[in-house]
């Protein structure tokens, strides 16, 4: 039974853990997952939006008519867009999975880990052990409870996250199951790229966790190139007989529908890894969701044990996990001088179309916090937006006390995932929404003008005004 210092389980953002800084530990790190690096890398945030930048520029060559310029024939050539992906992710996994190996103080093993008792990890056929664990085993997606997806006759047919990037054709028809971010991504992804895109879902609104009155928008304005299903509980999958898939549903009245298409992806939310690693023989705390329990240092239930990401995250977000590797990192080298994870302000954006993207609280939550006021301002109101020839969808929506402390942030639009970055760091600092208006220069005509129009507009009462 082989010891080490350190056992970080995972080669996501717990891989990024292992810095120089430990070249005098023993570490073993261990990854069972078909591809070194997790999801981010592989499966998620990174090759989604190399995806979605391909499927932007499609959609603006079909829409450049309305800035005066007509182009034809406007198509995708999937293979080549996967291949571009991929051929630039592929060699950097195998690079980082072998600079790895190479570490002399670093032990990689590619067998899945699971605890047998306090302090054991079974890892293949052997057993490992380790003054400290840190669990960063990330999440996986999660599927239906639902009758067909065992068939044989559409087992290459229904998709997830994990393999749906890497089809070999473009579907002509795609059924999307689900509502959250990363549905609607790849519904922008496979409508922008040509494909004729259903999106099924069983709310009465995408993107639950974006304030409503911006989620609304967004749904109507997706809808305009996908089309949007809301109210539909899925309950099997099954071949529709024509070489394709069918996926049934019902409705909160009892109506029964089908949806038809070549293939099918579920995006239904995802499953923290917790149960695969065996915590519960360690004595490790789990919440009801399954997520390792941690306090403000990311330490788990049980002195030695550290967790990070997705397996104990509410948030399952690239940046939550970076920031809570690095708290994890510190701690482990200054156990007397620890450090908190801050997720007060954690921002999260959507790269579909069009881009959604907030901070802080939406407006049910300012409700409920105490008096509040909001404004809204629409990019076309702006001059760089009507150099974008915005049709009036585009907003970004402020929160604030009467005082002009920020409490929430939610845009709409092109560069949403930018325009965002200026209003978290204000939420971070505490920076009133009147100085961050008035305190300094906003480029013209730049996009951003219409954050500073936003925080122009919010009815503040504050002495002398």
């Amino acid at each position: 039974m082989r010891h080490f210092d350190l056992c970080v389980i995972g080669s996501g953002s717990g891989n990024s853990l292992i810095t120089p800084d430990f070249d005098d530990w023993s570490v073993a790190l261990v990854d069972g997952g078909a591809r070194f690096g997790g999801t981010c890398l592989n499966a998620g945030c990174i090759p989604t939006k190399m995806f979605s930048m391909a499927a932007e520029t499609a959609e603006q060559a079909r829409r450049a008519s309305r800035l005066g310029v007509d182009v034809e024939g406007v198509s995708a050539r999937w293979a080549d867009i996967r291949d571009r992906v991929f051929g630039r992710i592929d060699p950097i996994v195998a690079s980082g999975e072998q600079y790895r190996r190479d570490l002399p103080n670093v032990t990689l093993f590619r067998e899945n880990g699971r605890f047998s008792a306090p302090g054991v990890l079974e890892v293949g056929d052997e057993q490992i052990t380790a003054d400290q664990f840190v669990l960063a085993a990330g999440s996986r997606p999660r599927l239906p409870d639902v009758d067909g997806l065992d068939d044989p006759a559409i087992e290459e047919l229904w998709h997830t996250s994990d393999s749906i990037m890497r089809l070999d054709e473009l579907p002509a028809r795609l059924v999307i199951v689900g509502g959250g971010v990363v549905a609607v991504e790849f519904a922008h992804i496979f409508a922008g790229l040509g494909s004729q895109v259903t999106l099924v879902h069983r709310g009465q609104r995408l993107l639950r966790e974006a304030d409503e009155w911006v989620a609304d928008r967004f749904t109507h304005a997706l809808n305009k190139h996908v089309t949007v299903r809301l109210g539909q509980q899925v309950t099997g999958f099954a071949s529709n007989g024509r070489g394709g898939i069918r996926i049934d549903t019902i409705d909160a009245d009892g109506i029964e529908y089908s949806f038809d298409g070549d293939h099918a992806l579920i995006a239904t939310g995802r499953i923290p890894n917790a149960d695969t690693l065996g915590v519960g023989a360690v004595g490790i705390a789990t919440d009801a969701a399954g997520r390792v329990v941690v306090d403000e240092f990311q330490r788990a239930s049980v002195p030695g044990y550290w967790a990070l990401g997705d397996i104990c995250a509410p948030k399952q977000l690239k940046h939550v996990a970076n920031h809570e590797m690095r708290v994890v990192q510190h701690n482990l080298l200054h156990p007397d001088a620890m450090i908190p994870s801050d997720h007060r302000f954690m921002p999260q954006a959507v790269f579909s179309d069009p881009q959604v993207a907030w901070v802080g609280m939406t407006e049910e939550e300012a409700a409920v916090h105490g008096p509040y006021v909001t404004s809204v301002r629409g990019y076309d109101s702006t001059a760089y937006g009507w150099a974008l020839e915005d049709d009036g969808t585009s907003v970004v929506k402020l929160i604030a006390t009467l005082q002009g402390t920020l409490l929430g942030a939610h845009i709409l639009g092109p560069q949403a995932a930018t325009l965002i970055q200026p209003l978290v760091q204000a939420l971070a600092t505490g920076l009133n929404a009147s100085d961050m208006a008035h305190g300094q220069y906003w480029i013209h005509p730049a996009l951003t003008e219409v954050v500073e129009n936003a925080l122009l507009d919010l009815p503040l009462d504050l002495p002398g005004q």
